[in-house]
């Protein structure tokens, strides 16, 4: 029996599931993230979590983008070989298509984020197309489909290692997963894909990703085989490192640990690790020639009852209108900031255009002059929003460039996610500047602290446009002072050592 799938189905069922898995956390991590919430004894780390959980929410009932990062698509397709599809475009260009209605909704518009021309040009192609597509012809007369949206700041923490056959899974995890950073906004989950040759284990360490999470339902049974076992150990394991919520130390780092293997050489043993993020994005579906998929609505009942909002009592506000440099000396490691007043945007692009107008003489659009820099790519607003989803980019990205901007243009602070590098710390502490730290994972609850958004430099940048905010109260920790301690450091060091004496939790 033969089944056909109309093209018009395929399309509108890729183009639902991208809109869907913009807002929507699949169940099973925010069942598992509560769990870590409750469980959570780091002041720092429990507020991120009460931050990521309330932007979760929030873009639930809202319907607007989990993330300012909405990602790469990923479409996996499992196709029956009983199936034809009533289409003359090839399976690439069927996905394409339907990732551009879904970027371009404008319902909720999404970001785009890729780039065509990776080496030269690196040119917005401003619908988010191409995606990856990766088809396996099975039995059967269905398509079996899952869509996932992966965030740059996690894929670019990707790993492959091409171990020899008697060397340790274990030991090579818990020696790469802290050169990972947090840049990838841990608490996520880990993919790792072992065997066949080296683009086999990263294809299973990304498929891993899509399966949901049972690590809680997993310790309560108890393994029933070696991978099990295995996935128990290194739960256990990596989250013993104390790096804790975006880095900032705690107990737990990863809710979930996933393991796919495959035959391979006996010389072999490649070993792929691959994270996802706070802003996990998923969906599975599966299509029959009954017509589009009908994707199932979370109830709210889903989310725990944890609505973040600022802490007056234990937060500082500062104007920023009128900082001064005694201002940013007095601020400490691990100090929550409530930010008030005028901030700039600059991310990748606008770093480096800076650099070369300097480096030529010719003066910048812009005056950074006593000013904090915001690194983040704004999705487009809809409706009265003044901006839409506005979260942290990773800020290691903008090291290369932190000496230059603090020492040419007189650049106060900045603003990102994750840890700054040895050479970037050390420029910070000479110039007694500061680094502060929003939640990656937070980017609706963010925005909703910028009153006021322009575009004031680059405009042809797009989202990397330099932008001004107007913000009240938006919530960042000091995580380098101007002495040049950093949280990232300090934070995750303390809590291993705690948890090293703190029983293990098996449930």
């Amino acid at each position: 029996m033969s089944v056909t799938i109309k093209e018009e189905d395929f399309v509108a069922s890729i183009a639902d599931a991208i809109q869907f898995i913009s807002y929507y956390h699949p169940a099973d991590y925010i069942k598992h993230l509560a769990r870590a919430y409750e469980r959570e004894e780091s002041p720092a780390a429990k507020d991120a979590i009460a931050q990521i959980l309330t932007n979760s929410r929030m873009s639930a009932e809202g319907r607007r983008p989990i993330c300012q990062d909405t990602g790469i698509v990923n479409v996996f397709l499992k196709i029956g070989m009983g199936v034809r599809f009533d289409t003359k475009r090839t399976m690439q260009e069927l996905c394409d298509e339907g990732v551009r209605r879904g970027y371009l909704n404008p319902e909720n518009p999404l970001r785009a984020s890729v780039l065509d021309d990776p080496i030269f040009l690196r040119k917005n192609t401003k619908d988010n197309t191409p995606c990856i597509v990766s088809v396996e012809l099975v039995q059967g007369d269905t398509v079996d489909v899952q869509v996932a949206a992966k965030g740059g700041g996690s894929e670019n923490k990707s790993k492959l290692a091409m171990l020899n056959p008697n060397d340790s899974i274990v030991d090579w995890v818990l020696k790469t997963v802290p050169t990972m950073g947090a840049g990838w906004c841990p608490p996520g989950m880990l993919g790792i894909g072992v065997g066949g040759t080296a683009e086999k284990a990263v294809l299973m360490a990304k498929q891993s990703l899509m399966e949901d999470l049972d690590m809680y339902e997993l310790l309560e049974r108890g393994p029933k085989n070696k991978i099990e076992e295995l996935r128990i150990e290194l739960y256990h394991k990596v989250n013993a490192l104390g790096i804790g919520a975006q880095g900032l130390g705690g107990l737990t780092t990863v809710l979930d640990v996933k393991i796919q293997t495959f035959a391979t050489h006996a010389a072999s043993f490649p070993v792929a690790m691959i994270p996802n993020c706070a802003a996990t994005r998923h969906a599975h579906f599966e299509l029959d020639g009954s017509g589009p998929a009908h994707l199932h609505r979370p109830s709210l009942s889903d989310w725990p009852d944890v609505h973040w909002a600022p802490d007056y009592k234990s937060s500082k506000q500062v104007d920023l209108n009128k900082l001064t440099r005694e201002e940013v000396a007095s601020w400490k490691p691990g100090q929550t900031l409530l930010l008030n007043g005028k901030m700039l945007t600059g991310r990748d692009a606008a770093h480096k255009r800076i650099q070369d107008m300097l480096a030529k003489g010719e003066k910048l659009p812009v005056e950074f002059h006593g000013k904090t820099i915001y690194y983040v790519g704004p999705v487009d607003p809809v409706g009265d929003e003044v901006v839409g989803p506005a979260g942290p980019t990773t800020s290691t990205r903008m090291d290369k460039f932190t000496d230059m901007m603090l020492e040419q243009t007189g650049l106060f602070a900045m603003i990102g996610k994750a840890e700054r590098g040895p050479a970037t710390i050390e420029s910070i502490r000479k110039h007694k500047s500061a680094y502060l730290m929003a939640v990656g994972g937070a980017a609706y609850l963010v925005s909703k602290a910028i009153k006021e958004a322009k575009v004031i430099g680059f405009a042809d940048l797009g989202m990397e446009a330099i932008y001004e905010f107007d913000v009240v109260d938006m919530p960042v920790t000091v995580a380098v002072d101007s002495t040049g301690t950093s949280v990232h450091t300090t934070g995750p060091k303390e809590w291993s050592a705690k948890i090293a004496g703190i029983p293990v939790v098996t449930a």
